[in-house]
């Protein structure tokens, strides 16, 4: 079945622009969009609830575009339906500063619902946020008030289904029935080296469904506009399952030359393509960023119909305040993403001497904040009863139990990432996620896109370091600590004792930026909580020498406490000596210089910094006067302690290391 003519109309201005600021940055992927315009408009013009004049309204609709290649696909739709994107936007894209970047990022563009582009990231983003969903509305809504209500929709690819990520995301959504999750499947068979058959052969339906999914089919992606409707309706009416319409599109459609074939994925078409293409459509070919009236006025009216969707939930929930004036409150403390005033007092603080290890005492914490806010939430990767991350007060998360906060991921480290990268671009909750720290590799792709992003998503990491002990070199994390410090804007705090781990905790809640909370497998002693405060500022002076000191000994977690006993030893033999803990290297640079030096003196050459885990990056604090003590091999298989010792993570070591620097 065709599209109307003013339907038709609205899909060919979609796609002139997106060409045209293709072919103006010399540099883009023109048949995405080309192809893919039909279901976009399908779904923006009929069936998604949003309001451009206020992109943040907490109930709209979600839509990622998980090919996010295909950008000027979205920045069009916005364009066209009213958000605060310029037709000089449009003009620059890919250019420097611009607010059309080559890849939608959502801190840059007003309605980009999240940064996308190493594919298969959206799609399980796109999980996350129809689970923040479903919590929200078992914990909000009550009869007669339902104050969160909307769907999660994506757009895919043939690419974001090939990753192991889509695959991860789609196994848990599928398992977790969440009805309100519609994908809309881009099936183009073109990837950028040819046709997918050189590499893609499944029968993408069958996985789905076996997966758990309704899956639905639309064979004329190009026209079928009616078509393309009917299954969004259909998809929105099923409850019990989340959906993927499989929609058969032409790549490129419209280009004479290029259709159909990876020469027209991401490269622009060219001056005479253009044209050719153009005229194909029904455009001038003569024109750049034609904007035809008639497809210009049906499109904008999103934002008259905005208004009134809004409108409207704003009067329901008014009714809603005043019923349930309580939970109104909490509800909107949650979406603003501040915190319960007073939660800091509910952190716990440790008994000097007790032995314990990060990751219980995190538990503990965990435990106290989650009791003071309430919408802290999240899982492990089956890894609970290791990682101490369960919240103890609180369900499961399940479809019987929709409002518990404690959800089972699964062995899905990738998409576990993923996903509450989701669950935090949507709002409204304060995700965290958990696993073994060497298993943070598997991770990597989403942790690094949340720290693009800024999203405050908490990563609970334990088992931090060979003390992990007889699992051995694939269960010992030794590069790991360097390799996430490299990250820009994500926080990493490998607390030294309980204590240390309380303020982590607090500081990581004050983040508006990633964090990464690095715990101990071995139990350590507990410091005293009143000398530990100065781990606020990322690094602090822990253990003062007896007079101006000779040497200083900077290390993280568990090795602080070795060099506390080298310390002594140290100060027993004549040599002043200062230990320094650097919890947080992050938020230590974040200080100002004179505060750093008065910490790690530059006039103390004798600097020796202590962790179990690479070295690299420890020179900088070290200086060319001191050594770095750390470990630049794999690990063994042996009794962490035991390990710990032969790897040279003794008190003995480090004053001789000293000792030898000194003489």
């Amino acid at each position: 079945m065709t599209a109307s003519n003013l339907d038709q109309r609205a899909i060919n201005t979609i796609r002139g622009l997106a060409i045209d600021m293709v072919q103006q940055a010399n540099s883009g992927h023109p048949g995405l969009p080309l192809g893919a315009a039909p279901m976009a408009y399908a779904l923006w013009d009929k069936h998604l609830r949003h309001n451009p004049a206020d992109p943040k309204w907490v109930n709209r609709d979600r839509f990622v575009l998980s090919p996010g290649h295909g950008s000027a696909l979205l920045y069009s739709l916005l364009h066209l339906t009213g958000y605060d994107l310029s037709l000089d936007d449009l003009k620059q894209f890919r250019q420097w500063e611009s607010r059309t970047p080559g890849h939608p990022e959502d801190f840059m563009t007003p309605g980009v619902e999240a940064t996308t582009g190493p594919l298969g990231q959206g799609s399980a983003n796109a999980v996350g946020m129809a689970l923040a969903e479903r919590w929200m509305a078992a914990r909000y809504n009550r009869p007669g008030h339902t104050i969160v209500d909307h769907f999660t929709y994506a757009i895919v690819s043939d690419g974001d289904l090939m990753e192991g990520i889509s695959a991860e995301a789609a196994s848990l959504a599928g398992h977790q029935k969440l009805g309100k999750l519609i994908y809309l499947y881009d099936a183009n068979d073109i990837t950028l080296d040819g046709p997918c058959e050189l590499s893609f052969g499944e029968e993408v339906g069958s996985r789905y469904e076996a997966y758990g999914w309704q899956v639905l089919r639309v064979a004329d992606g190009d026209h079928d506009v009616a078509g393309l409707s009917a299954a969004i309706e259909q998809a929105k009416s099923e409850t019990e399952r989340p959906s993927i319409i499989i929609v058969k599109t032409t790549i490129g459609f419209g280009s004479p030359h290029k259709a159909g074939t990876s020469s027209c994925h991401g490269s622009p078409l060219g001056e005479d393509e253009l044209a050719l293409t153009k005229q194909a459509l029904g455009l001038d070919p003569a024109l750049r960023f034609e904007l035809p009236s008639d497809a210009v006025d049906h499109l904008s009216d999103a934002v008259r119909r905005g208004h009134g969707l809004q409108a409207q939930w704003n009067r329901g929930f008014d009714a809603y305040a005043k019923a349930f004036p309580d939970l109104a409150e909490e509800f909107l403390e949650a979406a603003s993403g501040d915190l319960p005033e007073g939660w800091e007092e509910a952190i716990p603080t440790f008994p000097v001497g007790e032995k314990v290890a990060t990751r219980a005492a995190g538990g503990k914490i965990l435990n106290a904040l989650a009791g003071v806010v309430p919408w802290l939430l999240g899982g492990d990767a089956d890894l609970s009863g290791s990682t101490n991350t369960r919240i103890k007060s609180d369900d499961d998360n399940t479809p019987e139990t929709p409002a518990g906060r404690n959800f089972r991921f699964g062995v899905r480290e990738h998409a576990m990432g993923a996903i509450v990268n989701g669950m935090a671009y949507h709002g409204g909750v304060r995700p965290y996620c958990a696993t073994f720290f060497v298993f943070s590799d598997y991770m990597r792709g989403s942790v690094r896109v949340s720290a693009l992003s800024n999203l405050p998503v908490i990563y609970v990491w334990t088992h931090d370091s060979i003390g992990v002990g007889e699992d051995g070199p694939t269960h010992q994390p030794i590069e790991h600590l360097a390799s996430l410090r490299a990250m820009p804007d994500l926080a990493v705090f490998r607390p030294a004792d309980a204590n240390e781990t309380a303020i982590a905790w607090k500081m990581t809640l004050k983040q508006q930026r990633p964090s990464a909370l690095i715990m101990s497998r071995q139990n350590l002693p507990t410091l005293d909580a009143a000398a530990v405060q100065g781990a606020e500022k990322g690094g602090y002076v822990l253990a003062e020498a007896s007079s101006a000191p000779q040497a200083v000994l900077i290390a993280t977690g568990s090795e602080v406490h070795v060099a506390l006993a080298a310390r002594e030893a140290l100060e027993a033999g004549g040599i002043p000596t200062r230990v320094v803990s650097l919890p947080c290297v992050e938020i230590f640079e974040e200080q100002e210089a004179d505060y750093k030096n008065s910490v790690i003196p530059r006039d103390v050459a004798a600097r020796v910094t202590i962790e179990a885990g690479v070295t690299l990056g420890w020179h900088k604090y070290a200086g060319d006067g001191g050594a770095c003590i750390g470990i630049d091999r794999f690990g063994a298989s042996a009794p962490g302690d035991e390990n710990m010792e032969r790897f040279g993570f003794t008190a003995d070591n480090v004053v001789n290391t000293v000792k030898g620097l000194l003489d």
